[in-house]
């Protein structure tokens, strides 16, 4: 299967294209060094850069991009700072804490790294032939029991991710509490841990996921998780991982990400202005209207209970029943969001393809109707 960018114009594009921008410089006929053993650099030019992801960690913000970049504010949003210490320079897509200290982020090469301080410093866990390695273990101990239609074709597959290499990209990761997290990506990718990433075990033939779907967001909250990928792929686990039940909607097309707004109530976003919700944990759904066939791309829950979703445009849909209807905000990006996040002010931040952008509270208010 080929990472298709055109499967998601925007977070597939921009998290592929950055590949041709960071190769390392070596002097003629000398090879050109791992990204993985080089230590990111500063940049004046990153807070107006790529940004493919960005979070809270207690009251400060937290952004990660291309080249290793890991982006900081103490002031929500308005000014940013590059952490002191980051030991690789691929690309980073997706970032977490749990608290204002403890946080993980992955990216290309099936990297994981950790950091203890807020964002400061960070620590290689993980990286894309040790998980290939895990993925391998689980699918020979599969095959070794028998006891599963479909084993030795996980094994064949298991044995060519070893063999590829460390190139599987990781595309988001979510822990819930200092020891227990889920990292998913590219391929199927999924690897999970109960000690806070210093091990690893894939559970990927735990997933309904034989064509190996790209899984673009894991979003866990207690023993409860939601899966979003390509194809109309959705997983939903009531177990903290140890079985997955596909969910399946009218929509065959990609979910790039899902929100959990209620006991049963999901919201799944995804290519061509797609919004579907469920008020039922899944077992029907509606089609919700937006006015606008342009992909959305992320999605977050405010505080005070609204939605707000983002697509391509940069443009801001705000829900404030639960999902059923949006409205534009008068707020609009100035350029295509990769994901949002609400600061401890209350203002709405935003990451996308010219680094982080900041909407005041009071501009998170609907269009007036003309």
């Amino acid at each position: 299967m080929v990472f298709n960018t055109a499967v998601r114009p925007l977070m597939a594009a921009t998290l592929l294209s950055v590949m041709g921008q960071l190769a390392v410089a070596a002097p003629a006929g000398q090879p050109v060094p791992d990204l993985m053993e080089v230590a990111a650099s500063i940049d004046v030019r990153a807070t107006s850069a790529v940004q493919l992801a960005v979070t809270r960690a207690g009251d400060r913000l937290v952004s990660v991009g291309p080249r290793g970049t890991v982006l900081l504010s103490d002031d929500g949003g308005k000014t940013w700072r590059q952490a002191r210490s980051v030991p690789s320079s691929v690309a980073l897509t997706d970032v977490c804490f749990v608290n204002d200290k403890l946080g993980w982020a992955v990216g290309h090469s099936g990297i994981v790294l950790h950091s203890r301080d807020g964002g400061e410093s960070w620590v290689r866990q993980l990286e894309g032939r040790q998980a290939a390695q895990q993925v391998l273990e689980e699918a020979q101990a599969l095959a070794a029991t028998g006891g599963r239609e479909g084993a030795g074709r996980l094994l064949r597959d298991a044995q060519g991710m070893v063999e590829d290499g460390p190139d599987k990209p990781l595309l988001s990761v979510s822990f819930t509490n200092e020891r227990r997290g889920y990292v998913v990506g590219a391929y199927g990718l999924a690897l999970a841990t109960e000690d806070g990433g210093q091990s690893w075990q894939a559970f990927m033939a735990r997933l309904p996921n034989p064509r190996g779907k790209h899984l673009y967001q894991v979003r866990a909250d207690g023993a409860k998780l939601l899966i979003s990928g390509e194809q109309g792929a959705l997983f939903h686990s009531d177990d903290a991982g140890l079985s997955f039940a596909e969910v399946r909607t009218p929509y065959p097309g990609t979910f790039f990400g899902v929100l959990s707004l209620a006991e049963d109530t999901v919201l799944a976003y995804g290519l061509r202005g797609n919004v579907w919700r469920s008020g039922d944990g899944g077992a029907a759904w509606t089609q919700i209207a937006i006015d606008q066939d342009i992909t959305i791309t992320s999605g977050v829950r405010l505080k005070d209970g609204a939605v707000v979703l983002a697509d391509e445009s940069g443009r801001l849909l705000r829900s404030d029943d639960q999902g059923r209807s949006f409205s534009a905000l008068k707020a609009k990006a100035p350029n295509a969001v990769t994901a949002l996040v609400q600061s401890d002010d209350g203002a709405l931040v935003m990451s996308g393809a010219r680094g982080l952008d900041r909407v005041d509270a009071a501009r998170l208010v609907v269009r007036e109707s003309r």
